[in-house]
């Protein structure tokens, strides 16, 4: 047992022997370290304002570089990693960074507050190897920076031009020796200020307890519980951290499924995803934005349950199934019977998700994912649509649809099912199937959209999918959006 938190801050080792298991990293930075640079815009991972760059050891012993949102990311799980803020970047003979020269040179800053953030999410690319950008992987990468000053373009003409600039003087130490250094062979626990924190180092250890903690909260990427204590101030007494645990970081495939584990983040989750179901690759991009995709897990996401989680849909038209456990046992329970209504799961205490199971794709399986939101980048569904069928000729034999954002949870609609089994797939099918929608969904009002809408628009959404199939290639995109 270890009660000491030890990570690398801009080259320079920090062990912290006293740590609030509630305090954000963004709260650390600033109060504490004195690095101001790095700003609170929302305290919610939206802006990007605080981003920073974490760098941690992979499965295989490689050095990976994230951006990662510090006001939603709590300051103990930085245990055995190393980070930088825009302070740590200039040379000693004080020579600006290539990222930051760019930057300069292109006049891709104006008030200043969120440069930043702009410069650390280019700089976790930059010491990746991603150093000639093209105009729509800069997009991508900062999907997760919002600037309203600039309009942007400056910005990405700096992100364009960071390979162009010489490599920066000063080398940095050795950050693989460092991190293998940090890495420790007993159970990290933390119980001070009336608050406790475990980072387990196994699954089994994991289980145990959550068994005997079972009020305690289990914590992984934090992009929703980060929320909690910056948005709903709560107080969290008890934390279990998923994210040290090396077997739930795993990915592995066979015949049947492909398996991801519940410490497997989001971005490496849709990679090994795309693989099989390449449908999914403009949800991987709306999927939130690269900083939250490089801290959240896609367990963790459906575990959340939330009603507009755009995970659950897809992977409910899939056929994916969970991996429970509690204490040694475990149990395979079918993604859409874990939701029993909103916040209300099929769990029994102690038990949580180990994994979920992607059964591979059949022959002649049709997948297409739509998602209708105000913003194209960064935004909540409205409405989430899934679909998957299998034809023998024009007959459907095998169908899926799932919803989000249409009820208190991510669920199927089975009179939609039930219309289309068995049936030609024609157009009087899928306009029969149309109207029984209202059947399965009730949609509510909100400030995203109204009933009215969302019904009409999941029954449109299923047209398209039938349309994509007899219609020009401009149909054929997977997903659907409002701007």
């Amino acid at each position: 047992m270890r009660q000491t938190v030890r990570f690398y801050l801009n080259g320079e080792l920090q062990q912290l022997a006293t740590v609030n298991a509630n305090q954000t990293l963004l709260q650390y930075l600033r109060s504490d370290a004195g690095l101001t640079g790095c700003k609170e815009g929302c305290a919610e991972g939206d802006c990007g304002a605080c981003t920073v760059t974490e760098a941690s050891l992979d499965g295989t012993g490689t050095v990976r570089y994230r951006a990662l949102n510090a006001c939603i990311r709590l300051l103990p799980t930085l245990d055995g990693c190393a980070l930088w803020t825009v302070e740590g970047l200039t040379a000693a003979d004080d020579r600006l960074h290539p990222v930051q020269q760019a930057m300069v040179d292109e006049h891709a800053s104006q008030c200043g507050f969120c440069t930043p953030g702009f410069v650390m999410s280019l700089y976790s690319l930059y010491q990746n190897g991603e150093r000639s950008l093209s105009r729509q992987r800069a997009c991508q990468a900062l999907s997760g920076n919002l600037c309203r000053c600039t309009g942007y373009r400056p910005i990405l003409a700096a992100a364009t031009r960071i390979g162009q600039y010489p490599p920066p003087a000063n080398t940095q130490t050795d950050v693989p020796a460092q991190l293998r250094a940090l890495q420790r062979e007993q159970s990290l626990i933390l119980q001070q200020q009336g608050l406790r924190f475990w980072a387990p180092l196994s699954t089994a250890e994991l289980s145990a307890l959550y068994l005997a903690h079972p009020d305690a909260v289990l914590l992984a990427g934090g992009t929703d519980i980060g929320l909690w204590l910056t948005k709903q101030l709560q107080t969290l007494p008890a934390l279990i951290y998923l994210g040290q645990v090396r077997e739930l970081q795993q990915i592995q495939h066979n015949e049947q499924h492909l398996r991801i584990g519940a410490g497997v983040l989001l971005e490496q989750a849709f990679t090994a995803l795309l693989a099989a179901y390449p449908e999914l690759d403009e949800l991987w991009q709306r999927f939130a934005s690269l900083p939250i995709r490089n801290a959240g897990t896609l367990v963790g996401n459906l575990a959340n349950g939330s009603p507009i989680g755009d995970a659950a849909p897809a992977l409910i038209a899939l056929g994916a199934q969970l991996v429970l456990r509690r204490g040694e046992q475990q149990r395979l329970l079918p993604l859409e019977d874990l939701y029993l209504g909103y916040r209300q799961q099929s769990r029994q205490p102690g038990e949580w998700l180990e994994a979920v199971q992607i059964p591979r794709r059949r022959s002649g399986q049709q997948l297409a994912v739509y998602k209708l939101s105000k913003r194209w980048d960064q935004d909540i569904s409205a409405v989430c649509a899934a679909f998957s069928i299998e034809l023998a000729g024009e007959q459907v034999t095998a169908v899926r649809v799932a919803y989000g954002g249409m009820a208190a949870t991510s669920r199927r609609a089975p009179a939609v099912e039930q219309a289309l089994l068995g049936q030609p797939w024609n157009e009087a099918s899928i306009q029969n199937a149309m109207s029984c929608l209202a059947h399965d969904f009730q949609p509510l009002s909100d400030m995203r959209a109204s009933s009215h809408y969302r019904l009409t628009a999941a029954a449109n959404l299923l047209y398209r999918f039938w349309l994509a199939g007899t219609t020009p290639q401009a149909l054929r995109t997977g997903l659907g959006g409002v701007q």
